[in-house]
């Protein structure tokens, strides 16, 4: 069988050419003649790797050097204890709470300190964004907490929350490198890679460094210390190693793209094929307030739970992967991250047009 479309959350689909590129050096990484997969950490080889993903993510982010780029572990979820544990030093912390991850993030957070929820948009399944242009936030907040994309939900926020000058963290796993952000604007930016920019295993933080500090809260394992892994370089223990050259590959790629900002064009093009099929349609139709709609993950339903399954089981059929939605939503969703291919777009809105005018 050849290569599918792959709609799925996470893991996710990668770029063909970096999967093939990885298969070629797979037993013979540049005449190391070893593979990635076994060579030591401290090697000269790897050294190169870790450091030049650093210099091309930072290139294509515009990261000041003011901020540290650390490749941890862990998955993102690990960060919703990393995060208090490093950053409460009052024992209170904003969050804005858009779907299951950002309650997570927060439900983690009430384990260190006094945790507030300033905003959710829970009473409508967190199908949209609330107004976080006056949010009410304690003044002696340590910082405030968003989930910038919500996976699950297909939401994103258009424009960041006015912190009252409070330091902004921000979950962005599921818009990794969709298009171009300003970092200052940010205390702490990180994600699990394996939606946009590679395998599950590997998540980036990149926190300003005056928030680097020996002053964490008690308790707070030597692992979890983000000064002990800056000051270590990402290398405190194994890392990563074969993600982290995984990650490198994709940034390269996103490079010879055309950097961020093509990215943002190509991912508004693609998505706009599936939303515009969505208003129009008279089966299909999307669950998100169209103005925080997300570029990377859309949610939509036909209103008939049985043929929600019977076009899940006909798509799979036909070479679409991975459609069915989150349990919490019902339906389905389709996950067009970056390296997923304009015309995957385009077929399954051709395959979603037939399926309309067989079941209408």
């Amino acid at each position: 069988m050849g290569r599918v479309y792959n709609f799925s959350a996470g893991p996710a689909v990668l770029p063909e050419e970096v999967l093939k590129e990885a298969a070629d050096e797979m037993l013979d990484y540049k005449g190391t003649g070893m593979s990635v997969m076994e060579m030591s950490h401290r090697s000269k080889a790897f050294d190169d790797i870790i450091k030049d993903a650093e210099k091309d993510i930072r290139d294509l982010m515009g990261i000041p050097d003011n901020y540290k780029v650390l490749f941890l572990q862990g998955g993102a979820s690990q960060q919703f204890s990393a995060v208090p544990m490093n950053l409460m030093k009052n024992k209170k912390a904003a969050y804005i709470v858009t779907g299951q991850w950002a309650k997570k993030a927060y439900q983690e957070a009430q384990r260190y300190g006094d945790a507030v929820a300033v905003a959710s948009s829970a009473d409508k399944t967190f199908s949209y964004i609330p107004d976080c242009s006056d949010l009410d936030i304690p003044e002696d907040a340590d910082y405030v907490y968003i989930c910038e994309n919500n996976t699950i939900y297909g939401t994103k926020y258009k424009e960041l929350p006015n912190t009252k000058g409070h330091t902004l963290v921000a979950d962005v796993s599921s818009c990794f490198l969709s298009e171009p952000i300003d970092v200052t604007k940010y205390g702490v930016i990180y994600g699990g890679v394996q939606k946009n920019v590679g395998p599950a295993g590997v998540v980036i933080a990149i926190i300003r460094e005056d928030l680097i500090t020996d002053d964490v809260l008690e308790g707070t394992p030597t692992m979890l210390k983000w000064k002990t892994q800056a000051d270590a370089d990402s290398l405190y223990n194994t890392p990563p190693c074969y993600g982290i050259y995984i990650c490198g590959k994709v940034f390269k790629w996103i490079k010879k793209m055309g950097g961020l900002e093509a990215m943002k064009a190509h991912n508004e093009k693609k998505a706009k094929i599936l939303y515009d099929f969505l208003d129009e349609s008279k089966l299909f139709k999307g669950t998100v307030e169209p103005k925080d709609r997300s570029l990377m993950n859309v949610p939509f339903v036909t209103g008939d739970a049985e043929l929600d399954k019977k076009f899940v089981a006909e798509a799979k059929a036909a070479g679409f992967e991975n459609l069915k939605g989150h349990r919490t939503v019902g339906g389905m969703r389709a996950s067009i991250y970056n390296a997923m291919p304009i015309e995957g777009v385009e077929k399954l809105v051709e395959f979603m047009k037939r399926f309309e005018a067989e079941n209408a």
